[in-house]
């Protein structure tokens, strides 16, 4: 709990620390993830699913030519299949992603943009999902990763964007009861998302 306070705190300081001299843009965004899941485990295989982002967004214009951030709070949910028991793994987070952004002028109607940034979740949904009658998976209650990406914004509220969501440390534990010995098989969760924010 300390932890999540933490980091909540940290991008909410970094959205307050904007200069005076910042533009200020409010805004939605929703979008569409694949999630890549990586296990330590040859016997477990998974396969790409689909899920959804929604949520508020906030973006600030430095007063350095191009340079901007972007901040948002997202419902996040992000799924799998285990391809072997016909399951899926279902993670549902708050999350956080706090970028960096840097726009290049097209025409008077449009601009391009590159961003990166940390990207902050919390669990909110089942932090186990049970494979098998010895395997369990087992969700992380927070993570940390990075967000790449890349845009364009038209008529200076629409945007539109991809990124790759690379998770940091792992994701989860998946847990295998072999006998009376527990192997702990670590994994990752990383996604490629497709994004639309609507700026008021």
């Amino acid at each position: 709990m300390k932890k999540t306070l933490t980091l909540i705190l940290v991008a909410v300081a970094m959205m307050v620390a904007m200069p005076s001299q910042a533009q200020v843009k409010f805004g939605l965004r929703g979008g569409l993830n694949l999630t890549n899941m990586s296990l330590n485990n040859d016997a477990i295989k998974t396969e790409n699913r689909s899920g959804f982002f929604i949520g508020p967004t906030v973006k600030f214009t430095l007063p350095i030519v191009g340079a901007g951030i972007d901040a948002s709070a997202l419902y996040d949910q992000r799924e799998v299949k285990v391809k072997d028991v016909n399951q899926k793994i279902k993670q549902k987070a708050i999350t956080i992603p706090v970028n960096f952004r840097y726009g290049i002028g097209l025409s008077s109607m449009a601009s391009a943009y590159f961003a990166a940034g940390p990207q902050f979740g919390f669990n909110i949904g089942d932090k186990e999902h049970k494979l098998l009658e010895s395997t369990t998976w087992k969700l992380k209650e927070s993570t940390f990763s990075i967000n790449i990406g890349a845009g364009v914004t038209v008529m200076n509220h629409v945007q539109i964007g991809a990124n790759y969501n690379i998770v940091c440390g792992k994701t989860g534990e998946l847990e295998v009861i072999d006998g009376l010995k527990n192997v702990l098989n670590n994994g990752r969760a990383n996604a490629w998302q497709v994004h639309v924010s609507y700026y008021f």
